[in-house]
């Protein structure tokens, strides 16, 4: 079955930086756009970054460009989150999530059906 993995949240200090990782397993990346949310303490989850496994086109909350990158190995069927210049803000836990893809672009505001169980995050000097 579909597994998803989070990896490489933990404590930074403000203006550092962080790469999380989504690991997949039972599935196939080229096939599928990941995506990736988080939810701050006291917020709804939001939709941060996804991308499309078939061409690598993304796409992106307008806000954090600049700050967070998406990116993609098919061979290891990971997908990495880069994330510079954090915040205080930012802190919150992080998921991943997939979903089969019906054209070649990923979006943010499809429905994902399977979810990793989250990373935190915690930006605070």
């Amino acid at each position: 079955q579909v597994q998803l993995v989070e990896s490489g949240g933990g404590l930074v200090q403000p203006g550092g930086s962080l790469r999380l990782s989504c690991a997949g397993s039972g599935f196939t990346l080229d096939y599928y756009a990941i995506g990736w949310f988080r939810q701050r303490p006291g917020e709804e989850r939001e939709g941060l970054s996804c991308i499309s496994g078939i061409d690598g086109s993304t796409d992106d909350e307008v806000s954090l460009k600049g700050r967070f990158t998406i990116s993609k190995d098919n061979v290891k069927n990971t997908v990495y989150l880069q994330m510079n210049d954090l915040k205080p803000e930012d802190t919150g836990v992080y998921y991943c999530a997939a979903v089969p893809l019906q054209f070649r672009r990923c979006h943010l505001l499809a429905r994902y059906d399977y979810w990793g169980q989250g990373t935190q995050v915690t930006v605070s000097s």
